[in-house]
């Protein structure tokens, strides 16, 4: 499988994936750092990958979501978007919504 076509694959058997720095144990960068705080308070289960052990999926992803920066957010298949978002999200109680229900179809 090429690059592109993992990256598909993780996105879509995952209903919430972080792409991030480092993991959410011990996130690599403050962004991350951030992003892990907000969805553990969120209390649900996601799927994370890390980019700085994957080179080829930092690059990769970037293109293929046309979103420059990490970490970033998917949630049903779709871009939620990085640090910023989601911690607007998170404090406005968008972000809780938003998982839970991805959560529960999930499952």
């Amino acid at each position: 499988m090429d690059v592109l076509e993992v990256i598909k694959d993780q996105i879509g058997s995952n209903a919430v994936i972080l792409y991030m720095k480092g993991t959410p144990q011990f996130p690599q960068c403050g962004f991350s750092a951030q992003v892990v705080e907000a969805m553990t308070a969120v209390g649900k289960p996601f799927a994370y990958v890390n980019i700085l052990e994957a080179p080829e999926i930092r690059q990769t992803l970037k293109e293929y979501a046309n979103w420059p920066t990490y970490p970033q957010l998917w949630v049903k298949g779709e871009l939620v978007g990085g640090c910023d978002i989601i911690m607007d999200m998170y404090r406005a109680g968008q972000l809780k919504t938003m998982v839970e229900e991805a959560s529960e179809e999930a499952e």
